[in-house]
Order: structure tokens, then C-alpha cells, then sequence
């Protein structure tokens, strides 16, 4: 008597096998057979590897019916574009030089960015906003190189920054005039005059409620609101010194504000609502963190409020690393600032420079640069990865959770990935360069900013234009 056929255990059996294979061998194996075929082309495969390999898939992106993209066509073109983006060769990105700015380009921002979570703007057209000195703000197409607007010539412009929503890009001048623009077709929408030479601009939403604090060259802190910028209240942070960080905390309820140019006034943490609806009754809850200065400052952005300051050391001139949790304590009568250390070191690091750029990845991974070198860090202090592959300072950074990448004035860019070590935890290894031009028409990298699957920087001209390079890969 023959033993029964049960085509469900064997498929079933054969797909437990399947998940001990890589990607390259689970590709082979299908064409074996019909069974081995129909078990490698199981969804629930597919959907464990992404999981595996990127725990931030977008499911509801994939489970749409608008959206024509299976896991397996999901991981396998997600795999080719990351591979892209590693080895960086000739022939896997382009590279456009966009050019149309009379000045020195002060800032950049994404307005319409390619996202790790959504495959089916992988190859879409990402739209990247720059601000000049010239008084002008531009938008591209920065896969076509094509100019979509330019605004009317005004003040020099001192910096750029987009609202969260995409909706409008903000900017400053050299006279404090500050501007909104709308990023679809470049028509100003309010302005409103501040009177300070240097402006730091901050943009945030809470509960659907639109708020931009600017930190002012008198050392004050002014937040507006509204598509109409409307004064809502001022606080004096720094007096006489220009406030120059300015950050507020993923859980949006803490505003840090302090200037860099003075190695003894400690940064400030804001109650944001203190900020947003000031009370007539009550001074605004701020408080000194207690730190000697500040040279940089990062919130994590996985955590709700925790603050991350590089300040000036006790120790002569080391400069120490120190990590806050901020929260507020209420009691029947009153409401304080409570921040509370969490962890301190040293930098044991060879920093001529007075500039130090401070990003943070995870919850436990920071990374910092000045002069040629970068430094990866986890939260405890132990030194997870160090480059010295610059031969002249770095000048602007962009991390997100793939890469990181650095612009320097020796006129190059560095591309560097993430990488789950043997332990399980992050490093960082170094892949390639980018190069931005002839060293006999510009001066280097100034600024760098990406999006998923591209790269724009912009380069100093000795003529005085500066030129915005765009390198995008597809998959």
C-alpha cells in the first residue's frame, strides 16, 4: 500500500528548510523545481527577511492594494540599491552639478525626500531647497537638475530650514527679516522682522499646531506661530551673546538654547509651553543645565528627552561628553525642571578646532567630528569607531540609519555605513569617496545633506558662486 501524499507537509517542511538560506541561495533554488519554486516565492519568506535585515519596513506600504510591490520584490530591490549606495562605483549613481546661485550657499533642506520606508519612491524625484547669500532660494529637481522656482532677490539670506510637514520653507537675512515660503511654488507667505544680523532657526509642531523659535544675535530666544508668524512670547537666554544652538526634544516639550561663543555660560532648557503659551501670571520655566558651555548639543531621537551637550572639562582644556533625561516635577503649588545626569566622560581627543559637529543614530550611538577626523560613540563612552581619511577639516555631517556622510573642504565627500558588529552592536565602516570638482574653480564642501537614496552638497567657487552637487542611485 502506498503512504499517503500530503502536499502541504512537504511544502510546509520545505519552506522551514528555506529560511536557513541566504537571499542568493533562496534565489537559486527556485528554479530546482515546481514545488521548490511556489515554496521560495512564500510571502511569509520574504517578509521574515526584511524584518531580519531592516526592522523599519513600511508594512501598510506593502499590504496596499495601490501599491504594487510583493516582499520578495520589496527586499531584492532594496538589497540592490543598498549595494549601490555601499560600493558607490561609476555607472551605479549620476552625479549633476546644479548651478544658478551668484553667492556662497548658506543652507539646504529636502523638501520632497526618497524614504527608506517607501520602495515605490526609490526612484522618484526628490526636490532639495538651498538658500545664498545672493538673497535667493532655489528649488531643484534634483534627479532631472532642473530648476522648479527661485524667489525674488532680497537680503542676503543667513539660513534655511522646512517645516515638518513639507508645507514651507523658512529663511533669514542679514537684516532679521524672517520669511516663509511655500515649497510648491515659491511664493512668500508671511515674514516677520526680528532686527538681528544672525538668526538660528527652529521649527516644530505640536498637536497640529504650527511654532518656529528663532534665537536671535542678542542672545534672546523669539517664537512665532502660525502660518502668519505671529510673536508669541521672547526670553532672554544669553544676554549679549547670539544664540547659536537651538533644539528642541523629540517629545517636543523641551526647547535647549545657549551660544557657543562663550565657553562660560551654560545652555538652558525651556519648557516648550512656556515658549508657546506663555502665562502673563508666571515666569517661564527655564532652567541652567550644569555644564561649563557648550559646544555642541543633540537630543537622541529615540528617546523622549534626553540631551546629549559636549561642554568644556574641569580638566584644563579636555572637553567632557555629558548625557541628561530632562522632565518636569509637579507639585500642588509649583512645577520644576528636573536634569538629571546620566552619564559622563572625557574626550580624549585631539581637537584644534573650535567647531565640533554632534549627531546622534540611536539611543546609544553618537558620532562627532572637527578638524579631518570622526568619532562614533556609545552613550557610556567607549570609542566604537574612529577616520581619519580627511586631508583638510570637515565641514558639515548627515547621519541617518544607513549611512553616514561627511563634506569636507578638501573638497570631497566620505560615505560611511552602519553595520551590526559580532556583539550585536553598531559600527560604522568606511566605504568610498565622492569628489566634488576641480580644486582650481572651488574651495570644498560646506554643506551635505540625504535622503534615502541620494546626496546633495554644495561646493564653494573661488569665483564666489557655489554650486550644489547631486548624486542620486537608483534601484
Amino acid at each position: 500500500m502506498d503512504p499517503p501524499h500530503h502536499p502541504h507537509l512537504i511544502s510546509d517542511c520545505l519552506i522551514h528548510i528555506f529560511t536557513f538560506l541566504s537571499e542568493e541561495d533562496l534565489v537559486s533554488v527556485s528554479s530546482v523545481c515546481k514545488e521548490w519554486h511556489e515554496a521560495t516565492e512564500t510571502p511569509w519568506l520574504w517578509r521574515r527577511m526584511c524584518l531580519q535585515r531592516w526592522s523599519f519596513c513600511n508594512l501598510a506600504v506593502l499590504r496596499s492594494e495601490q501599491v504594487n510591490h510583493s516582499w520578495k520584490r520589496y527586499f531584492l530591490r532594496r538589497c540592490h540599491l543598498e549595494m549601490k549606495m555601499t560600493k558607490g562605483r561609476a555607472g551605479g549613481y549620476t552625479c549633476h552639478s546644479l548651478r544658478g546661485h551668484t553667492g556662497r550657499v548658506v543652507g539646504l533642506v529636502y523638501l520632497h525626500a526618497n524614504s527608506d520606508e517607501l520602495p515605490e519612491l526609490w526612484n522618484g524625484n526628490a526636490i532639495v531647497c538651498s538658500a545664498s547669500t545672493d538673497g535667493t532660494v532655489r528649488a531643484w529637481n534634483i534627479q532631472k537638475a532642473e530648476l522648479l522656482w527661485c524667489s525674488p532677490v532680497q537680503s542676503p539670506l543667513t539660513g534655511i530650514v522646512k517645516d515638518e510637514q513639507h508645507e514651507v520653507v523658512i529663511t533669514a537675512d542679514l537684516t532679521g527679516l524672517i520669511k516663509t515660503w511655500q515649497c510648491q511654488t515659491g511664493q512668500e507667505v508671511a515674514s516677520f522682522p526680528t532686527a538681528s544680523p544672525h538668526c538660528t532657526l527652529l521649527q516644530y509642531n505640536i498637536n497640529n499646531d504650527w511654532f518656529l523659535s528663532v534665537g536671535t544675535s542678542q542672545g534672546s530666544v523669539c517664537t512665532l506661530a502660525g502660518s502668519a508668524l505671529t510673536k508669541k512670547s521672547s526670553i532672554m537666554v544669553c544676554d549679549s551673546f547670539k544664540v547659536n544652538v537651538l533644539l528642541v526634544s523629540p517629545d517636543k516639550k523641551w526647547i535647549t538654547a545657549g551660544t557657543k561663543d562663550n565657553d562660560d555660560l551654560s545652555p538652558k532648557v525651556i519648557f516648550t509651553e512656556s515658549l508657546t503659551s506663555p502665562s502673563e501670571d508666571e515666569d517661564p520655566l527655564c532652567q541652567s543645565v550644569p555644564v561649563i558651555g557648550c559646544q555642541a548639543a543633540v537630543f537622541i531621537p529615540t528617546q523622549p528627552a534626553r540631551l546629549v551637550i559636549i561642554h568644556r572639562s574641569e580638566h584644563l582644556n579636555n572637553k567632557a561628553l555629558t548625557v541628561f533625561d530632562v522632565s518636569i516635577k509637579k507639585t500642588k503649588y509649583k512645577s520644576e525642571i528636573q536634569v538629571q545626569q546620566m552619564e559622563s566622560f572625557l574626550l580624549t581627543l585631539d581637537i584644534r578646532s573650535s567647531q565640533i559637529l554632534l549627531e546622534a543614530k540611536d539611543s546609544n550611538c553618537i558620532v562627532l567630528a572637527a578638524d579631518q577626523q570622526l568619532w562614533v560613540y556609545s552613550l557610556k563612552g567607549a570609542l566604537l569607531a574612529s577616520f581619519k581619511e580627511h586631508t583638510m577639516p570637515i565641514s558639515s555631517i548627515s547621519v541617518d540609519r544607513f549611512r553616514v556622510v561627511t563634506a569636507s573642504q578638501d573638497l570631497s565627500l566620505r560615505v560611511l555605513t552602519w553595520r551590526n558588529n559580532r556583539d550585536g552592536g553598531l559600527t560604522l565602516e568606511s566605504q568610498y569617496h565622492l569628489l566634488g570638482g576641480s580644486h582650481t574653480m572651488s574651495r570644498g564642501f560646506t554643506h551635505v545633506s540625504c535622503d534615502y537614496s541620494s546626496i546633495v552638497a554644495s561646493v564653494e567657487g573661488k569665483d564666489g558662486k557655489d554650486v550644489l552637487k547631486a548624486y542620486s542611485f537608483t534601484s
